[in-house]
């Protein structure tokens, strides 16, 4: 077998790669009982991490719920039309974001000494923190799906209470919570559509 020499960058996937990640890839609201071993999780936080962020300020955090008694603290923090399919999961991920991920930065952006001082002001710290963790979930649900995993991220939460009870005493506060497993066809509903190019973009 020859050796393709071309770079990777220049290499784009099969369809049906792109199929798993995109196109064939669903939204799951119902799941089977496939454990998730920790294993995987760690693979898939550590292909995760690697999603590009302002400054590498990386302020996403993960918190893997997977035991019964961490479920029972979550469940009823979830929106009732959100509890059944989150006890169902074999996995669910609350991703939170740090407001002071700039304590990090000499570590993570070495090569300007003074990073953490551009995010003094509260207010923008605040503001990059959720910008940059919402992408690190993006990237989480694109990495699960490569794995061969589904997700079901949901917004609908008691952001208070789910900061009390995951995150106390921290400066870490959720953004978003994510179903993880492997889903079934149940309660899924058909693809709903999407907006063309002409009327969601433009090229100038």
């Amino acid at each position: 077998m020859a050796f393709d020499s071309t770079p990777v960058r220049d290499r784009p996937l099969a369809d049906a790669a792109l199929g798993q990640l995109f196109t064939e890839a669903r939204t799951r609201n119902a799941w089977s009982d496939r454990p998730v071993p920790e294993a995987l999780l760690r693979k898939l936080y550590d292909l995760t991490k690697f999603g590009p962020t302002a400054v590498n300020n990386t302020p996403a955090r993960f918190v893997f719920v997977t035991s019964p008694e961490a479920k029972a603290r979550l469940i009823p923090l979830m929106g009732e039309g959100n509890r059944a399919k989150t006890l169902q999961a074999p996995v669910n991920v609350i991703i939170g974001m740090d407001v002071d991920f700039h304590e990090h930065l000499p570590v993570l952006f070495p090569h300007a000494p003074g990073a953490k001082d551009w995010f003094a002001d509260e207010a923008g710290r605040r503001e990059a923190a959720f910008r940059n963790s919402s992408l690190q979930g993006g990237y989480f649900l694109m990495a699960a799906r490569a794995l061969g995993l589904d997700v079901g991220p949901m917004s609908g939460f008691d952001p208070a209470g789910v900061k009390a009870a995951f995150f106390a005493g921290t400066t870490v506060e959720p953004n978003f919570i994510v179903n993880l497993g492997y889903g079934t066809d149940e309660n899924l509903f058909p693809r709903s559509p999407r907006l063309a190019f002409e009327e969601a973009a433009v090229v100038l």
